[in-house]
């Protein structure tokens, strides 16, 4: 029996390259050319014993592991040319769609000034250019503009491009700032002299590109980068006008699960170290006057005790889940005296609500909470306590606090955005309660009219009886009979929520008859901590079949069938892509999978690879057993069998940190060996960029447009 099936199943094989082949070669072409003929990519299989607990895995791709292997370059060339060819029919139409997205975009659009330390800051983009302007000016908002970093010039040379992580000196004449060309989130940090605009000769490499200058506007704190792993790990002070060979080293975080990074508070008065995993942090804090002072421990690290601190006056807020508040509470203590020991409560927790941040201003402090998945914004004064939330009359809505650096101030700058209203940037009074429209998102191109979408948020009931949310937009027009187009996105892990947000990209899915649904599955915090509990560790496959059991919903309820019914998810949502496609491939007609993380037991035996063991108070620790055998139950390449695969698509970088080329490429080459059915599979890499994609503005359109294209030719729908 067990013969007689591999048999079938490779005769199957040896006639879908005969049948794509004869059918792309007469009627999928461009300008009526007939296309040669073009075999579906075959990975060479060379098996690898991996065993673990006495468990023995054999991976026939583990090859493809080494991005300088030439053979393994061909590999994903032929992968690419195969998908290039395949989708040739598409060329024009992607072009069509990406002009379509980028004319809905103003050119030479710009932020919001915000104010700091005298000047306006504001980023700024041309007419043409794909990169950020950096730009400030002193004074009143309209005066002569300076010009900080022009990164279209930067950027002259490289395929890729990012600069970030600007940070100004207290006198405002200096900026250090980071650069990454190669898109794996290595950062090189320069220091540039606002005033006579001369980029000094210190060059620090290999870190986040994050800095914090001290109050003596000559010494620099950084966080550097493991060179193997990219953990960041070190906290490093430098002199304005040294090598950076000579450079302090005044922290190591030494426990691998655990990253560090630095800041200063919003008083101004402090530099913070932080050091966090997954479920506890740790911080250090030195006066900004005291550059050459030891960092103090403001409260020991506990495992599970989570907080983070704001400074006020001679005080520190803390933020915290101490004392089993999941939901977290804010809670103080004297600066003097920050041992957890000594902290007091402020605001007890609330188990239906979900304390996020706070930002603390002169006369007020601002609350950002989450109740039954919607955002509050509670604004109080500190003098008498009196308080009031800002109004919300949506239920498919995403508010929250803006950049406000301006301690003293009765201004909050917040942004306000819903699944059919465009983001708008505002500035609230709060001490009369009057607003300010700073800025209302421009949809371009003449045609789009916010009264011609309907958003809802609707309830699928889990297979454990969990009710699990979801937020719907779809054209006014769209039937809602089950026979229109729809697709599904979630993303469900470490607790990264996805509110539902405007998106003048998605008017093209909308504007086709598409209806979009963001799955708000557990994994994230949409409905509190516990919804992140409850899909994480031993719990994880909560994540998994609640999307299933939101796209069953989405069926029976007649948003759409399984002939119409796409899925599409990023990095750990790939990874959910995988999952789904394994337990419940005959619910949807295409899947698009972006840099999916697919090899999950062997990406987390695996400590050398980048952020790898940070990872597993999220996934586990697979040299226990019990994890080990929880993650080898659902990984997505270890599952996958002989049975019927809808069309799919998976993305990837070749330099991509996060998750690793080879893991989409290795399970399009499964896919491709153990699948019964004639559908399309493909895999496209970039090989200049990683885990975000393209660098410039627009360039990264071009990447939604192949998605999109993807998914519309699926549908019937491609329009030159």
């Amino acid at each position: 029996m067990f013969f007689n099936s591999i048999l079938k199943m490779k005769i199957i094989k040896q006639c879908l390259v005969l049948l794509v082949s004869l059918i792309f070669a007469t009627s999928c072409n461009t300008k009526n050319k007939p296309m040669a003929t073009i075999k579906i990519p075959v990975a060479k299989k060379n098996p690898k014993e991996l065993t673990k607990h006495n468990d023995v895995r054999i991976d026939d791709y583990y090859w493809l592991n080494d991005r300088e292997d030439k053979e393994v370059i061909a590999y994903l060339e032929e992968e690419n040319a195969y998908y290039n060819t395949l989708t040739a029919h598409t060329k024009d139409f992607q072009t069509t769609l990406f002009e379509e997205m980028k004319g809905r975009i103003k050119e030479d659009d710009a932020s919001v000034p915000y104010k700091q330390n005298g000047y306006w800051y504001t980023t700024r983009y041309e007419i043409g250019k794909e990169y950020p302007i950096f730009a400030r000016h002193k004074g009143e908002e309209k005066a002569a503009e300076e010009i900080m970093f022009n990164c279209n010039e930067l950027a002259k040379g490289h395929d890729y491009f990012n600069l970030g992580g600007i940070s100004i000196s207290s006198d405002n004449n200096l900026a250090a700032f980071g650069v990454d060309t190669i898109s794996r989130r290595e950062y090189t940090i320069k220091i540039k002299n606002l005033t006579t605009e001369e980029v000094y000769e210190d060059v620090i490499e290999n870190t986040t590109g994050s800095s914090v200058w001290a109050a003596d506007n000559k010494t620099l704190f950084y966080t550097k980068k493991d060179p193997v792993t990219l953990r960041s790990d070190k906290i490093y002070k430098h002199k304005l006008g040294t090598a950076a060979t000579e450079d302090v080293l005044v922290y190591e975080e030494k426990d691998e699960t655990f990253s560090s990074f630095i800041y200063k508070t919003k008083s101004k008065k402090y530099i913070v170290i932080g050091s966090s995993s997954t479920l506890t942090t740790e911080y250090r804090f030195l006066e900004t006057s005291n550059p050459d002072g030891e960092f103090k421990i403001f409260s020991k690290r506990k495992r599970g005790l989570e907080y983070s601190i704001a400074h006020y006056g001679n005080e520190f807020f803390v933020l915290t889940n101490k004392d089993k508040a999941f939901n977290f509470k804010l809670m103080k203590c004297d600066e003097n005296a920050t041992e957890a020991d000594h902290w007091k409560e402020f605001i007890p927790h609330r188990e239906g609500v979900l304390l996020e941040d706070i930002d603390i201003f002169k006369a007020y402090y601002v609350l950002s909470e989450r109740e039954n998945g919607l955002n509050n914004l509670k604004i109080v004064r500190w003098d008498t306590y009196a308080a009031y939330y800002l109004p919300f009359e949506n239920e498919t809505y995403t508010a929250y606090v803006g950049a406000n650096p301006d301690f003293d101030t009765n201004i909050l700058r917040y942004g306000y955005n819903s699944l059919t209203n465009p983001s708008a940037v505002i500035d609230f009074n709060m001490d009369d309660k009057s607003k300010e429209i700073k800025k209302e998102q421009e949809v371009l191109g003449g045609t789009f009219d916010k009264n011609n979408y309907k958003s809802e948020r609707i309830w699928a009931t889990a297979r454990d009886g969990v009710k699990i949310p979801m937020s719907v937009v779809y054209h006014k027009d769209t039937k809602l009979d089950g026979s229109s187009p729809l697709l599904q996105y979630a993303y469900g892990s470490y607790g990264y929520t996805i509110d539902p947000y405007f998106s003048t990209v998605r008017l093209s899915l909308l504007d086709r008859g598409f209806i979009y649904v963001i799955a708000h599955i557990r994994g994230g915090e949409y409905l509190g901590r516990k919804w992140y509990e409850n899909g994480k560790l031993l719990q994880k496959k909560n994540t998994f079949t609640d999307f299933i059991d939101c796209s069953t919903h989405l069926i029976e309820q007649k948003y759409t069938s399984k002939d119409h019914l796409y899925a599409s998810g990023g990095s750990a949502g790939g990874l959910l892509m995988g999952t789904i496609l394994n337990l419940a491939p005959e619910l949807y007609n295409g899947v698009v999978a972006s840099v999916p993380f697919v090899d999950v037991v062997t990406t987390m035996l695996d400590e050398s690879i980048p952020l790898t063991t940070g990872e597993y108070d999220e996934w586990g620790n697979p040299n226990v057993k019990d994890y080990y055998d929880y993650m080898k139950s659902y990984s997505p390449y270890d599952n996958v069998v002989a049975q019927a695969y809808p069309t799919i698509l998976v993305t990837t970088g070749l330099h991509d940190s996060q998750v690793q080329y080879w893991e989409p490429a290795k399970w399009v080459a499964k896919l491709r060996d153990l699948k019964t059915d004639s559908n399309l599979l493909f895999l496209d890499t970039n090989m200049e960029a990683g885990h975000g994609g393209a660098s410039g503005r627009f360039e990264a359109l071009k990447e939604v447009a192949k998605e999109y294209a993807f998914l519309l030719d699926l549908e019937g729908k491609i329009k030159i």
